[in-house]
C-alpha cells in the first residue's frame, strides 16, 4: 500500500536509503545535498537503520572510505555535490575500474568558478567519462524511486558497475512535494541482500582489489567495462519494469511526452521538463505539434533509442545545463548529433545552453524555443545553433 506525504527531494533519498538501510555510509558534507548524511545520521542516532556512518576529512576521503567498503564486501553509498564531486575525482575513475557496485546521491550544483552554489549539471557532466552508470530525476518521486532502483542494477552480475542518483540542486533537493512511498519491507525485498561473490574479507577466497595492470591486460579491463555499460542498459529497463509491477509507476531510459506526431521535440533533462511539458500543453492547446523528450538515463548513453524516437520529427532542441568549454556546444550539444548521424537521421536541431548556475528558465523560454525551431524550419529563419537562453548583453 503507498502511503501518501510531503517530502523535499534530500528527504526522499534519505527516506529510500533508510529503508535500503545500507552497511556503510561514508560521507562529508557540501551544499545542497548536507542533508542527506545529516538525515541518514539522525535514522543511524534514533536506532532505526544499522548502517554504519564515517564521517571523513574530505570528499575524496568519503570515496575512497565507500570504496574500501564496497570492496571489503559492505554494500556501500555516499552522497556529495558540485566541487565535492571533483574533489572525488581519481576515486570515481577507481570505483568503477574496480568494478565496485556502490551507490552515490549526487544533488547537482554548478562547479566554481565563478563560486555558485545553484544548480546546474557541470558536476554530473564533468564526471561523465568516469565510467558510472547516470540517472537523473526530474522531480522528487523520480529521486526516490530512481534511489531505490539503482542497487538491482549496479549489483547485477552482468553490470557490477557504480550509479550515480541525479536531481537538481535546491530545485528538487529542497522543495516539498507530494511523494508517494513504498512500505519498508516491499523496499527491503525488492533490493533484497548483498551477496558479493568475491570480497576482501573473505579468507577462503583471497583477491586484489586495485593491482597494477601492465599493458597486456589493462586495455581488456577497459573493454570489460565498456561491455558492463553496454549490459546496463537492458539492466535498467529489467529492473525498471519489475519497479513499475512493485510500484505502479514507469520508467525506461527516456519519457516522451506528446512526441508521438510531433514537428518539434524538446530533448532536456532533470527539474526543467516540467517547465518545458507546461510549455507544450500551452502549445498544444494552439495547434501546435510540440512534445518532449526527457532524457533520464544520460549514462549508458541510449544512442540509438534518442535516434529512433526524434527520426520522424522537423527539428529538435537540444538542452544543455552545462557547459562544455570545447567551442562547439554542450555535452548532449554533441552525443545527441553524433548519434543521429551514425543512424542518418537527418533532421534539424539546434543546441541551448540554458540554466547555468541557477539561471531561472520559463515556460516562456521553452514556448519561443519551440517558436525559433518552426521558423527555422518553415520560413527558413536562419538560428545561431549554439546558443545561450536568457544570457544578460
Amino acid at each position: 500500500m503507498a502511503i501518501k506525504e510531503r517530502m523535499s527531494g534530500n528527504e526522499a533519498v534519505s527516506y529510500a536509503i533508510r529503508q535500503i538501510d545500507p552497511d556503510v555510509m561514508p560521507a562529508f558534507p557540501i551544499t545542497p545535498s548536507t542533508e542527506i548524511p545529516q538525515m541518514v545520521s539522525a535514522y543511524i542516532a534514533n536506532g532505526e537503520m544499522n548502517t554504519e556512518f564515517i564521517p571523513v576529512e574530505s570528499e575524496h576521503s568519503s570515496m575512497s572510505a565507500a570504496i574500501g567498503a564496497e570492496a571489503a564486501g559492505a554494500r556501500s553509498l555516499t552522497a556529495t555535490s558540485s566541487a565535492g564531486l571533483a574533489l572525488m575525482w581519481e576515486e570515481l575513475l577507481l570505483a568503477a575500474s574496480n568494478r565496485l557496485p556502490l551507490v552515490m546521491a549526487l544533488v547537482n550544483r554548478t562547479l566554481s568558478g565563478p563560486i555558485n552554489i545553484n544548480c546546474d549539471h557541470s558536476d554530473g557532466m564533468g564526471a561523465r567519462d568516469t565510467g558510472w552508470i547516470q540517472i537523473y530525476a526530474e522531480n522528487n518521486q523520480e529521486a526516490y524511486d530512481n534511489f531505490i532502483q539503482a542497487y538491482p542494477i549496479a549489483e547485477d552480475p552482468r553490470v557490477h558497475l557504480p550509479v550515480m542518483i541525479c536531481q537538481d540542486g535546491f530545485i528538487t533537493s529542497h522543495a516539498v512535494e507530494n511523494i508517494e512511498l513504498l512500505e519498508d519491507e516491499q523496499v527491503k525485498g525488492f533490493v533484497g541482500e548483498y551477496e558479493p561473490e568475491e570480497f576482501l574479507l573473505n579468507p577462503g577466497k583471497p583477491i586484489a582489489v586495485g593491482p597494477y595492470s601492465v599493458s597486456n591486460y589493462a586495455m581488456e579491463a577497459k573493454k570489460n567495462q565498456e561491455i558492463a555499460m553496454e549490459n546496463s542498459k537492458q539492466v535498467i529497463r529489467e529492473v525498471a519494469q519489475e519497479y513499475r509491477e512493485l510500484s505502479g509507476r514507469g520508467f525506461e531510459l527516456f519519457e516522451e511526452y506528446r512526441t508521438q506526431d510531433a514537428d518539434y521535440i524538446m530533448l532536456i533533462m532533470g527539474s526543467a521538463a516540467g517547465t518545458a511539458k507546461q510549455a507544450v500543453d500551452d502549445l498544444r492547446e494552439r495547434g501546435k505539434k510540440v512534445g518532449v523528450l526527457k532524457l533520464r538515463v544520460f549514462r549508458p548513453f541510449p544512442a540509438e533509442e534518442i535516434a529512433q524516437a526524434l527520426k520522424n520529427c522537423k527539428a529538435a532542441a537540444i538542452m544543455d545545463r552545462c557547459e562544455s568549454y570545447n567551442g562547439n556546444g554542450g555535452p548532449l550539444g554533441s552525443e545527441v548529433p553524433a548519434a543521429l548521424f551514425k543512424k542518418k537521421v537527418m533532421i534539424e536541431t539546434v543546441n541551448y545552453i540554458y540554466g547555468l548556475a541557477g539561471r531561472d528558465f520559463t515556460i516562456r523560454d521553452a514556448m519561443g524555443i519551440f517558436g525559433e525551431l518552426e521558423n527555422m524550419v518553415e520560413k527558413g529563419t536562419s538560428v545561431e545553433q549554439y546558443q545561450y537562453i536568457r544570457l544578460r548583453k
